[in-house]
């Protein structure tokens, strides 16, 4: 991976650590697990419409034959994954939920094996598996000296797998359609499963406190938009593989952001687990790029 992709990778990164402890925080303030994904997809999806009927941009509509593909990604990469973790940090802690959504690189690298035919060379596969190893340590640290799958712990890894089918599978529309496009098709997509929740919105969200709504509109604009569209142009300029392998760090953020916030103080065993995480994202995009010149011709 290139200093550029990594860069714009890390902006995705950095927001999306971000939004576990402002989940947590619009759940403690008031709102329903249902209201809060529906109400930062409807900002999301505002802020995609306001864009695409800027008059300077040429926003493009997608083809009849992408349509049924795009909802479904939607549905999966959105509808699914924000409920699994929404639902999911109504029982799960952020840090512990961002753990178990940076397993995601380990789902992505074998999908991204068997579909798109990339090829990892041994220090590649190694880093994958030192990052888990580092994940698994930053769970113990957070759950404690057990390590239990819990209902809600349960629909996060739900969401860690959708969200490695997303990512794989996107890739290829990436060569139609400009990120930022696709982007928004998704978010359209994926928001349109939310209108169950509607009922009783308006009442939550006065309902709710200043911080709760605060902490939604910023998810809804920047880890729900922002992130998305970054996170999109680093898949469309590198391997669907490396690029995801930078989730490993996401829970770095995640804990930082939560320590301060939320008063959720990190233990030293998770400490360890982020150190161990982020060596692997090192292990990965360096020393997994240098395989053999039959590998990358493989590649």
């Amino acid at each position: 991976m290139n200093k550029k992709v990594f860069l714009i990778a890390a902006i995705a990164i950095i927001l999306w650590g971000s939004s576990f402890a402002a989940i947590r925080a619009s759940l403690l303030g008031g709102y329903s697990a249902g209201h809060l994904v529906l109400i930062r997809f409807l900002i999301a999806s505002g802020v995609f419409i306001l864009y695409a009927l800027w008059p300077s941009t040429q926003f493009r509509l997608p083809k009849k034959e992408d349509i049924i593909r795009i909802l479904i990604l939607g549905w999966i990469g959105i509808s699914v994954y924000q409920l699994g973790v929404t639902y999911g940090e109504e029982t799960v802690s952020a840090g512990t939920a961002a753990m178990l959504i940076a397993s995601a690189p380990v789902f992505t690298a074998v999908i991204a094996v068997l579909v798109l035919k990339e090829r990892l060379s041994f220090f590649g596969w190694v880093g994958l598996v030192i990052g888990f190893l580092g994940i698994f340590l930053i769970t113990l640290g957070t759950a404690g000296s057990t390590f239990n799958i819990s209902k809600g712990a349960f629909l996060v890894l739900i969401a860690s797998v959708a969200t490695s089918v997303f990512f794989v599978f996107q890739k290829p529309l990436l060569n139609r359609y400009t990120p930022i496009e696709l982007t928004a098709y998704f978010t359209w997509a994926g928001t349109l499963p939310f209108f169950i929740f509607f009922p009783g919105l308006f009442q939550g969200i006065q309902e709710a406190t200043m911080v709760a709504n605060l902490s939604a509109l910023y998810i809804g604009i920047f880890p729900g938009a922002v992130a998305y569209v970054t996170w999109a142009i680093a898949l469309s300029l590198g391997k669907a593989s490396s690029v995801t392998s930078m989730m490993y760090i996401e829970p770095v953020f995640a804990i930082i952001v939560a320590w301060i916030w939320l008063q959720e103080l990190p233990s030293t065993l998770s400490i360890i687990g982020g150190i161990v995480a982020i060596s692997s994202v090192v292990i990965v995009n360096v020393l997994g790029r240098r395989s053999s010149p039959v590998l990358e011709k493989s590649a």
